[in-house]
């Protein structure tokens, strides 16, 4: 939701001011500058990322949307999890936790927080981890130490389709020069004409600047890390 006012309000602003000081909207309407632009980051894009991150990315659109699941809701299902998991450990023996652990779905303890189970990763990291403990092949420091190195490692994996987009944007600029220089090689390429048509093309020319700026600073700072 902040997002989307956040680009109403931005949009609006720019284009209420331009329009208040008597500006023409129809000459900031650059469809192809647009098509510069965007194809230009697009094309970036897929060169200079595996397909697997290109799949994230595309996957994570809805999140600017939707926002990120990772609410107070979700935290205090997971602690009210593992409590009763726990909790069966300590009045029944970690032998008890077994049936849990294999079968998941079936479960009376996992099928109470379907929020939960449905997050493979969430999921795969408890019951991987009370196996350990069952199994007691690993002592509580080595399995601290093996938790933390996973959690880091899927942070670093989670942050890498923000991280591909933050490239993008730092090469924003300069396809929006590339696009303006464009835009001044038409506008020479017109001066034997009216007043009217150079003027329309300086604005084009300036305008592909403007946009890719306003790409840089609203859109992709949003972008999720995970």
């Amino acid at each position: 939701m902040n997002t989307i006012v956040g680009v109403i309000v931005l949009f609006g602003s720019i284009i209420g001011g331009f329009i208040g000081e008597g500006g023409n909207l129809l000459a900031v309407v650059q469809p192809y500058e647009v098509l510069i632009i965007g194809g230009a980051a697009g094309g970036a894009f897929i060169v200079t990322n595996p397909f697997y991150i290109i799949k994230q990315v595309m996957g994570k659109l809805g999140v600017l949307i939707k926002g990120s699941k990772y609410k107070k809701q979700l935290y205090m299902d997971s602690l009210a999890m593992l409590f009763e998991l726990l909790n069966k450990a300590r009045m029944q023996g970690l032998l008890a936790l077994e049936s849990d652990i294999e079968d998941p779905a079936n479960s009376p303890i996992f099928t109470k927080y379907p929020q939960l189970t449905s997050d493979h990763h969430i999921l795969d990291f408890i019951s991987d981890y009370l196996r350990l403990m069952v199994s007691g092949t690993m002592n509580p420091i080595e399995i601290e130490s093996l938790m933390d190195v996973e959690l880091e490692t899927h942070h670093h994996e989670s942050a890498l389709p923000s991280e591909a987009l933050g490239k993008v944007a730092d090469g924003l600029p300069a396809f929006g020069i590339v696009a303006a220089v464009l835009g001044i090689v038409i506008t020479m390429g017109s001066l034997g004409g009216d007043t009217a048509s150079i003027g329309h093309h300086v604005a084009a020319a300036w305008w592909e600047l403007s946009w890719a700026f306003c790409w840089l600073t609203a859109f992709l700072p949003q972008w999720p890390a995970r």
